[in-house]
């Protein structure tokens, strides 16, 4: 069983986040989000909230009446780059230069290993 979350249009560069993303790909839900409280990057933030998300979206699904936080695990996690907002920052001599304010997209994707076990036999 299959969950998934996904934040858009988030104020930070993909970049940043996924360095804090391939910190809790693969883990266990209860470590991922234990890795993410402690994790000092401001990137965590916006990714601890959207694995809330995707957990709460499991554990809603009729037929998940057994399902526990601590059986899931992070099956895919990845973030892409959003539209970017431009800006202008004056300069001299009359000059402007380009600001580019990044935005980006996370998509979680939470799984129980149970069915992956039953298939892989």
């Amino acid at each position: 069983m299959e969950a998934i979350a996904k934040a858009k249009f988030l104020r930070m560069s993909a970049r940043k986040l996924r360095r804090v993303a391939d910190l809790i790909r693969g883990k266990n839900v209860e470590e991922a989000l234990n890795i993410l409280t402690f994790c000092p990057k401001r990137a965590a933030t916006p990714l601890e909230k959207t694995l809330r998300s995707a957990t709460a979206n499991a554990l809603s699904v009729e037929g998940t009446a057994k399902l526990k936080a601590e059986g899931l695990w992070v099956d895919k996690i990845f973030v892409d780059g959003g539209p970017i907002m431009k800006r202008i920052r004056p300069a001299a001599m009359g000059r402007a230069f380009r600001i580019r304010k990044r935005t980006s997209h996370i998509t979680i994707v939470v799984s129980d290993r149970a069915e992956e076990e039953v298939k892989e036999e």
